[in-house]
């Protein structure tokens, strides 16, 4: 880098927290902090939805896999995003949507009490933050890599910078910030990635073309769909665990269905976020693909080959503004996970085991919301100095074993919970599932793990907690019915619009006694 690429960089860093700066205008209360106040237009929604799906792990634990294996990197990962997004579009974004609408709640866990009981609500609230912690640590830690590589500075040092930004502009802000940033972010992006696929085209002259670079010994099996470990199983596992964590399991996405003014607003900005996700990559992992041919990774997973290629194929300006790119990725994931954050704790956790909150007014809330971003932060990045420690391992073996793999236990109560077809389900099925699931986790990836000849392989360290999780939810539920008609008027608030909606065509309890379901009727 030189002074024009620094220039660029901190350029960047200066609009993203004037931007929060600016947004702290149209922050009056906790319901603008976490939900834009249901105000924001589907379309700024969905763009903010797909950018807070990625950071820089795309450009360094991704980049290894498409250095090492191909287009594999496109069909298991961005292609099943993509596909779950569209599931979800008619699926749960209108359902997500009505919690903030007609059931007035700020947190996408804060239905959870009402829909099971307080105890499932705390134990997925405490789960999911003690996840997001690690989960964001992986992201600080990427994005320090590219950091390091370009500049020099060590890996502590660039999660400080990056994480400090961030800090400043969504805590300011809140939600608004992180969508307008996230809005900038992507032109950004567009600019970024354009440029980098523009100057990997060319080169492709020397090694035969478009089309005959496939023929290269350099790329020899990369333009297989499914090899090495990412194959039908991964793939079929991945698709149904984004469909989960992409559609609001993993809270942050949850937020920016619930900031949009109604259901159907919901529903186009899902679907504007799948076609992204379905278009998009493709330009970012092409110059990845190319990459054996251009450059040699110094790293056996291949993680710093798109830094390098960067390095050596873009001029100095440009080369600073897909620095920038790089930055916006990750800023744009972690602010909104911060967000998200701040929300389930501010809401759901707080008035739990401090009586004080219970009584807090519309200024202290906010206060408190803004400090509970900052030590969110501060906590994942605390976790980002111990990635690629023993017990973190590498960037992407944390985002895909640790995240995808503990993610299934705690979106399935929350994501089938507003569902109808799984009204039978109530808490005991819920934290029969959420526990047994972080169980299979822990025993396929360490006991079991530890007795199997080369271990077990990722595709089943990633699906087995998800698919104990969803069956035994569905099998207790069937077993111990608690459809109550308290949780039933909740689900169909939640399945239907208009206010006399939800008194029509309540299903009735399971076993219950005709009189008891005629007065749930009248409710």
């Amino acid at each position: 880098m030189n002074g024009l690429d620094w220039a660029v960089l901190i350029g960047y860093f200066a609009v993203m927290v004037a931007i929060g700066v600016w947004s702290h205008k149209r922050v009056d209360n906790v319901s603008d902090f976490f939900t834009a106040g249901g105000k924001m237009p589907w379309w700024l929604s969905g763009i903010s939805h797909h950018m807070s799906g990625y950071s820089a792990v795309m450009f360094t634990g991704y980049a290894g896999i498409a250095y090492t294996y191909g287009v594999t990197s496109f069909v298991t990962w961005s292609f099943p995003i993509a596909l779950g997004i569209a599931i979800g579009s008619k699926l749960f974004a209108p359902r997500i949507n009505r919690l903030r609408s007609r059931l007035h709640v700020a947190s996408p866990l804060e239905y959870l009490k009402n829909r099971y009981d307080l105890k499932t609500q705390q134990a997925l609230a405490w789960s999911g933050m003690l996840l997001k912690i690690v989960d964001v640590g992986a992201k600080w830690a990427a994005i320090a890599t590219l950091l390091s590589v370009f500049t020099g500075i060590s890996l502590n040092q660039g999660i400080l910078i990056t994480g400090g930004i961030t800090a400043v502009y969504c805590t300011i802000g809140g939600l608004w910030a992180d969508a307008l940033t996230e809005l900038g972010q992507f032109v950004i992006q567009l600019l970024a990635g354009v440029a980098m696929f523009v100057a990997v085209f060319v080169r492709l002259d020397d090694h035969g073309g478009f089309f005959g670079v496939w023929d290269s010994p350099e790329l020899q099996g990369h333009e297989k769909p499914l090899v090495g470990p990412y194959g039908t199983v991964f793939l079929l596992a991945f698709l149904f665990i984004k469909l989960f964590e992409y559609n609001g399991g993993m809270l942050n996405q949850a937020q920016r269905y619930m900031a949009t003014p109604n259901a159907k607003e919901a529903e186009r900005s899902a679907r504007l976020s799948a076609i992204l996700w379905l278009v998009w990559p493709l330009v970012l992992f092409f110059p990845m693909w190319m990459s054996p041919l251009l450059v040699e990774s110094q790293k056996a997973d291949g993680s710093d080959s798109y830094a390098l290629m960067t390095e050596q194929l873009l001029p100095h300006g440009l080369l600073g503004l897909v620095i920038v790119g790089f930055f916006s990725h990750t800023m744009a994931m972690c602010s909104s996970d911060a967000n998200a954050i701040a929300a389930v704790f501010t809401r759901d956790c707080a008035p739990v085991i401090w009586a004080r909150a219970r009584a807090w007014n519309q200024s202290q809330g906010l206060r408190v919301a803004r400090v509970a971003t900052v030590v969110f932060l501060g906590l994942s990045m605390a976790a980002a100095t111990q990635v690629n420690s023993p017990a973190f391992k590498d960037i992407i073996t944390v985002v895909i074993k640790w995240v995808a793999g503990l993610m299934g236990p705690m979106a399935i109560p929350m994501m089938l919970g507003l569902l109808r077809a799984f009204r039978r389900s109530g808490p005991t099925a819920a934290l029969v599932s959420w526990s047994m699931g972080l169980l299979a986790f822990w025993l396929v990836n360490y006991p079991i793990n530890w007795n199997v000849e080369g271990g077990v392989p990722l595709q089943y360290q990633v699906s087995i907690p998800l698919a104990v999780s969803l069956v035994l939810y569905v099998l207790v539920g069937y077993i111990k019915p608690e459809d109550t008609p308290e949780r039933l008027a909740l689900i169909e608030k939640i399945n239907t619009d208009g206010d006399g909606a939800a008194s029509a065509a309540i299903p009735a309890p399971a076993g219950a006694a005709d009189g008891v379901v005629g007065a749930a009727r009248k409710e």
